[in-house]
């Protein structure tokens, strides 16, 4: 091998050093390549117990685990000399066209993450567009919401209360101030053990104590945005400082039955969708009291434990349903990957919860945007590579290991019955 000495006009253009650059917050979320990425920085610039809260799950978080590896296990299979060079990730959900096919979650606690909260989410939604959903038990109010981004689609997430009527008036709150769209959440009547919070001993607004001191003292942006901001509070409700179990045990309502579902409709002139379906039976109760969709969610494995995984349970459930009641898929999102395997396993829309908070605890608003166009950049290469011009491309034919649905006795003759 015969040497040389380097030349000097060869290397120049290979020599390009980046100045440091004094936004660290940009700096920060452009180092980030996936959403993993985005969840690494927001714990390190996070507290505790508002971490955790985004990132556990109920009990030993089996269930977490669970949607994560039924995601994982499905494989998307690459289709040559397809000729798709801007594939179209537009599609249509709850009567509204929307750029992507997933929009944000509803969740609680919001301002906790970071101080921008909601209002970060609904921006970042609204420039993207998509839709974005509010918590009953989020951080900032049905209407300051809607002032935040009034070109917004906006779904209004509901837990039913004891007080009738205060239940009502969200509603009633939520109509008058835009939101198309009601998402009924039916798998808490119960808040499930979720003990990460527990042993953070997690309230609204934070109990400032040694321990939560000293945790926060090493985030000095999160603490500083904490101290020079209105404290978190459960807007849309009450200036309460209860946890949430304790707000589940004396305002929600635990008897809360499939009457209680047909009153809501009757309440609520727009698109409903129940949240928190598993099975082909509890899908059917929905339907029958008109609900428009359904989102197939488990809660991301925060209420029970053990409970089945979503992407599972979405075969049951479009089996039983068929194909033109509209399903969203909810739980485990962590990549565009994810969204086209739960598209391709018959989900018409997904939500995306903690992906989304990964990247609003990172950096506000444009953390959320980082996350939004991570995944939104993925999908564009999985339907590249898979050969889909568009959403009404993917399948199961696009797949393989998707979950297959039970057997259902309705559906056997009856002597075997």
């Amino acid at each position: 091998m015969k040497r040389r000495l380097p030349d000097l006009k060869e290397l120049a253009p290979l020599l390009q050093f980046d100045l440091p650059r004094l936004d660290r917050v940009a700096a920060r979320l452009e180092s980030a390549a996936d959403i993993w990425d985005l969840r690494r920085i927001a714990k390190r610039v996070t507290p505790t117990a508002p971490f955790d809260y985004v990132d556990g799950a109920a009990l030993d978080e089996r269930t977490l685990a669970k949607n994560r590896d039924a995601l994982g296990n499905v494989e998307l299979l690459p289709r040559i000399l397809h000729g798709v060079d801007a594939p179209d990730t537009s599609t249509t959900i709850a009567g509204a066209r929307t750029r992507l096919p997933f929009g944000i979650a509803p969740t609680g606690y919001t301002r906790m993450m970071h101080s921008e909260g909601e209002v970060a989410g609904v921006r970042a939604a609204a420039k993207a567009g998509i839709p974005f959903s509010l918590s009953t038990m989020g951080t900032t109010s049905v209407e300051d919401v809607a002032q935040a981004a009034p070109d917004s689609t906006r779904w209004f997430q509901l837990y039913l209360w004891k007080d009738r009527q205060r239940s009502l008036d969200l509603i009633q709150r939520a109509a008058a101030s835009g939101y198309k769209t009601l998402l009924v959440t039916v798998d808490t009547p119960i808040t499930g053990q979720r003990l990460r919070d527990h042993r953070n001993g997690l309230t609204i607004p934070p109990r400032l104590t040694l321990g939560t001191i000293l945790d926060a003292s090493y985030r000095p942006g999160w603490w500083f945005n904490f101290l020079t901001t209105e404290p978190p509070k459960y807007a849309s409700l009450s200036n309460t400082s209860q946890s949430l179990a304790e707000m589940t045990q004396t305002m929600f309502d635990p008897t809360l039955d499939l009457e209680d579902l047909r009153w809501i409709r009757e309440q609520w002139n727009g698109r409903l969708f129940v949240k928190g379906i598993l099975t082909a039976d509890d899908a059917r109760r929905a339907q029958s009291v008109g609900a428009d969709g359904l989102v197939v969610s488990n809660h991301g494995g925060r209420q029970l434990d053990r409970a089945p995984d979503s992407l599972t349970s979405l075969a049951e459930v479009r089996a039983e349903v068929g194909p033109e009641m509209e399903l969203i898929f909810d739980s485990g999102i962590m990549s565009g990957t994810d969204v086209v395997a739960a598209l391709c396993a018959g989900a018409d829309f997904v939500l995306i919860g903690r992906a989304y908070l990964y990247g609003l605890m990172a950096g506000g608003q444009r953390g959320v945007e980082r996350a939004i166009a991570l995944i939104q950049q993925e999908i564009l290469t999985a339907m590249g590579l898979m050969g889909a011009r568009s959403i009404s491309d993917l399948g199961p034919d696009l797949v393989r290991g998707l979950p297959q649905a039970p057997a259902s006795d309705r559906n056997l003759p009856a002597d075997t019955m």
